[in-house]
């Protein structure tokens, strides 16, 4: 869980930009909601010196990275940073291609908690060997850094993935729309199709990574934001807020600081969710939970509210079983339900229960 400039800011970022997202994590209870790290995406290098080191944009970071990663850890947090595995970036500043072992020194001795690798100006490179070699780099560093796998699901990262990095992307980039694709962007209904069949790569320590949430950047409805948190929550995908914190609205903190949808994401047992019933627009994904509970997510991708149901059967349980029913967005307990839980869902939107 964390925070990354990217969806909102792309290359405008400055020091100015950082401190005021650390700030604004902890003053808006986003660090008490369990966001701990600060992600600097691309466009903070501006070349290399005479020695082949990475040298950060002086006029955007005059203090240096070391300090600002200090600044991040001052306040109880844990700071990334964004590499290539090519020799450019996306963004066209100095990729890691024949100096990984050189930048993850350089990392660590700035107190680097997390690096995320990118894999554009790639061309004939083979991913996993790409990716092994940045991971032994960091692993040589010293210092326990969270890798996370960013070659956007080309090279089926899942298959290889778990002994080298923590995390990997399994689509192209999101952007901040309800559905279809623009580009090499998806919209979070095209995201949430291309996760069926994946449930079962995902676990404790190495996670599907269905990119970095776009709730609060303003091209979406509320309801499609909660829908956009819940998904990813009964998903068990990493939670990378993508907002501009210092300007966050109540109802966007209201949705990024719920706990109990935030439970659902980090429950220990780290199975991730599977899509358990399909009838058109209507969806329910569910997954187990430590303790023997169930977290179901009823998706109504209609454009009218529906009434959505999830059979005990759908969720491979004894249809005589009677269960408590928590809505997790109402802050309550509903009426206990046996055999199947039914609900009217909004348009574009969830509604999120925990079954014990």
């Amino acid at each position: 869980m964390g925070w990354n400039t990217w969806n909102k800011f792309g290359c405008q970022i400055n020091e100015t930009v950082i401190r005021q997202a650390v700030d604004a994590m902890v003053s808006s209870g986003m660090k008490d909601a369990g966001y701990e790290y600060i992600v600097i995406d691309d466009c903070w290098q501006s070349g290399r010196d005479a020695k082949g080191q990475i040298v950060a944009d002086p006029k955007r970071f005059p203090s240096g990275m070391s300090a600002l990663g200090d600044y991040i850890h001052s306040q109880g947090l844990k700071f990334g940073i964004y590499s290539d595995a090519g020799k450019l970036t996306c963004g066209k500043r100095p990729g890691s291609l024949g100096h990984e072992y050189q930048d993850a020194r350089t990392y660590a001795s700035w107190g680097v908690d997390y690096l995320k690798y990118d894999w554009c100006s790639t061309y004939t490179q083979d991913a996993k060997s790409t990716y092994e070699t940045m991971s032994d780099a960091l692993r040589a560093s010293g210092r326990p850094i969270v890798f996370s796998i960013c070659e956007w699901g080309l090279n089926k990262p899942w298959l290889w993935g778990e002994t080298i990095g923590n995390l990997w992307r399994t689509t192209d980039d999101i952007y901040d729309h309800w559905q279809g694709k623009h580009g090499f962007e998806h919209g979070v209904m095209d995201i949430l199709d291309l996760q069926v069949g994946l449930e079962g790569r995902a676990g404790p320590g190495h996670w599907n990574d269905p990119d970095m949430l776009e709730v609060g950047n303003g091209k979406m409805t509320l309801e499609e934001y909660k829908s956009h948190f819940s998904l990813w929550a009964v998903l068990a995908a990493p939670l990378m807020a993508g907002n501009d914190l210092a300007a966050m609205t109540p109802d966007i903190k209201a949705i990024l600081t719920n706990k109990e949808v935030i439970a659902i994401d980090q429950d220990p047992l780290g199975v991730e969710a599977s899509r358990v019933a399909k009838q058109g627009d209507y969806e329910v994904w569910a997954r187990p939970l430590k303790g023997g509970g169930r977290a179901i997510v009823l998706l109504n991708r209609s454009s009218a509210s529906h009434t959505i149901t999830a059979t005990w059967n759908d969720l491979h349980l004894p249809s005589s079983l009677s269960l408590k029913v928590r809505d997790l967005w109402a802050h309550k307990d509903l009426p206990g339900a046996k055999g199947s839980f039914s609900a009217e869902v909004p348009s574009h939107g969830v509604v999120m229960v925990r079954l014990d």
